[in-house]
């Protein structure tokens, strides 16, 4: 399961309170195949970034770049391919990575 928040206080320890209620708030479970990947290819835009995640053979580890490989792993994808277009924008890329492992049929 993973979630992301977001939240602003007039402390950095009150905003990451809040950003934490925030993410437990909109968990969401992630489906898992035998090999720690996911079931099948998936490219999700949220503005003006675009997301792609690819399935990977056991062994392969997680190659995503930054705000992706976070979401990947706090998920608990071992094996998985992922490649950011467009925008660069962490919070955008953050919630479309959320909203392609989201999109999966359970």
């Amino acid at each position: 399961r993973v979630g992301a928040g977001v939240a602003k206080g007039q402390e950095v320890q009150t905003a990451v309170q809040k950003a934490t209620l925030a993410a437990k708030k909109n968990l969401i479970t992630v489906p898992i195949t035998d090999q720690g990947s996911i079931p099948h290819e998936v490219a999700y835009r949220f503005g003006s970034s675009k997301v792609l995640l690819i399935p990977a053979a056991e062994g392969t580890s997680v190659i995503a770049g930054g705000a992706v490989r976070s979401v990947v792993n706090l998920a608990g994808l071992q094996n998985i391919l992922s490649k950011s277009l467009g925008s660069n924008n962490k919070m955008n890329v953050v919630r479309a990575t959320i909203e392609a492992l989201k999109s999966f049929k359970k």
